[in-house]
This record gives structure tokens, C-alpha cells and sequence, in this order.
């Protein structure tokens, strides 16, 4: 006679043998749906396979809209199809999936005469994920007595989702006049001279911001993105970088939140 114990051990491998297989069916399925060459192709799951590729197209788009205006609706449906099937998503939010397009873009032979595509790919994911960064709120109050601190021991804090990403090209230019922020045609002059661009990335109250990062300012800005105390960001900026106007406009801005007697949190 089997005791309790002995009934709950069996049922218990017999449940975790159950999950197992399951499991296993769930991984063949989702396989299929993304290879159609593993299976024979029913209808039911051409039509699941259809309207989940539709699903991730859409999310793609909402995440990169202007790599989408730069290369077409009916291209931008190929590359998310390619892309979905070799990079399928792993979470069940769609809208965290998507940021290894703009390497995927820059492995794919038929957008070799577009090199600016990805880093343009790479601005459009940190405004995706900058609007889902946690929300802090501005205490521009604690910059009033920044004048009598001491720069050793003061840090600034920025707003979320805040970065930096430089490329070989006038991707800012780009990407903006996309946005209805600029010239395209102005934007492609700049290509034709071969102009470098950085980007900052930040978000302003709820809604993400883009703008070029001036050349007196960047190695400024990456320092306090790195933890840097104001001294030692103001050690590395530009001989010609003028704090006192870029605070004033980055306060207004919504960059700089604050200021902090301690380094902010990496």
C-alpha cells in the first residue's frame, strides 16, 4: 500500500511529465509557426502563422516608423517577415520586441546602398524604449543653489531614458525631417557631404525628444551619463562649451531634472 507521500511523489512526476510535454508541443508549434518548412502547412496554421507575422509587422512599425517611410511599406513587410522569423519574439509584449533590427538591417544585402539605415533604426529604438522608461519628476528648485555647491559633489540627474548615439551619417538629420522637424531634402545634402551626426535621446515629461548633440557638448553630456561628477563632466567638455547657457536650455527642456549630493543610480 502506497502512503500520501508516495501518492503525491508519483502525481507530482506524473504532473512535471505532463508539463514536459506540453512544454515540448508548445515549442514544436511555435517552431512551425515560424518555419513553415517543419510542417505540411494546414490551414489553420497558415492562418495563425499569417496573423501573427501581421501582428509583429505592426509592432515593428509602431517601434520604427521612419525606417518604414525610408524604405517602403511593401519592403518594410519583407524585412519584418525575414526578421521575424530569424529574431521570433521571445516575450509576450509585442512592443518590447524589435531592437536587434538595426544590426539585422545592417547584415541584409538588399539595403546595402541605405548604410545610414540602421543607425537611423538604432535613434527610432531609444525613442521606443525612452517612453516606457520609469517616470521621475523635475526639481529644477535644486539647481537654484548649484552656484554655492561645490562641482566635486555635485551630480545631475537626467531624464529617462536618456542617451547618446553617434553615427557616420546625419541619421538625426534623417530621422527628424521624417518626423516633420526638418528638410529631407537638407538632410540628404548633408549625406552627399558625408557629415557625422550624434544624437541625444531623452524624454521630456511624458513624450520622447530627439536633437543633434553639438560637438561642444557631447563628451559634456556622456560624462554625466556616466556617473560623472560636475567637475570632473566639466574637465572633458569642449574648451569652447558654455555651461551656463546649456543649463538654462536643458532645465527647460526637461533634460537635467535635478541636482543630487550623491551620484545617481547607473
Amino acid at each position: 500500500m502506497k502512503t500520501n507521500d508516495d501518492s503525491l511523489t508519483v502525481q507530482d512526476e506524473d504532473g512535471i511529465a505532463t508539463l514536459a510535454a506540453l512544454a515540448g508541443q508548445q515549442n514544436k508549434l511555435l517552431a512551425e509557426i515560424h518555419d513553415p518548412s517543419l510542417n505540411g502547412e494546414s490551414r489553420g496554421l497558415a492562418a495563425y502563422r499569417a496573423n501573427a507575422l501581421a501582428c509583429a509587422r505592426r509592432a515593428l512599425e509602431a517601434a520604427y516608423p521612419v525606417m518604414s517611410q525610408l524604405i517602403g511599406e511593401e519592403n518594410f513587410a519583407f524585412l519584418a517577415r525575414d526578421f521575424w522569423q530569424t529574431h521570433p519574439p521571445v516575450l509576450g509584449d509585442l512592443a518590447q520586441w524589435g531592437e536587434p533590427l538595426a544590426a539585422f538591417a545592417a547584415q541584409a544585402p538588399q539595403l546595402e546602398d541605405l548604410p545610414f539605415l540602421p543607425d537611423v533604426a538604432r535613434i527610432e529604438w531609444a525613442l521606443h524604449t525612452c517612453a516606457g522608461a520609469a517616470d521621475r519628476m523635475q526639481d529644477a528648485s535644486s539647481v537654484a543653489g548649484l552656484a554655492e555647491g561645490d562641482p566635486s559633489a555635485v551630480w545631475f540627474t537626467l531624464a529617462p531614458g536618456t542617451c547618446v548615439l553617434s553615427s557616420a551619417y546625419p541619421a538625426v538629420a534623417i530621422a527628424l525631417a521624417h518626423k516633420g522637424q526638418g528638410s529631407l531634402d537638407a538632410a540628404f545634402d548633408l549625406l552627399k557631404q558625408g557629415v557625422a551626426q550624434t544624437a541625444l535621446v531623452w524624454r521630456q515629461g511624458y513624450a520622447p525628444r530627439l536633437r543633434l548633440l553639438h560637438h561642444h557638448e557631447t563628451a559634456f553630456t556622456q560624462a554625466l551619463l556616466a556617473g560623472q561628477a560636475l567637475a570632473n563632466a566639466l574637465d572633458v567638455a569642449h574648451a569652447s562649451f558654455d555651461f551656463s547657457h546649456w543649463l538654462a536650455a536643458n532645465v527647460q527642456s526637461g533634460l537635467v531634472l535635478g541636482v543630487e549630493a550623491k551620484p545617481p543610480p547607473t
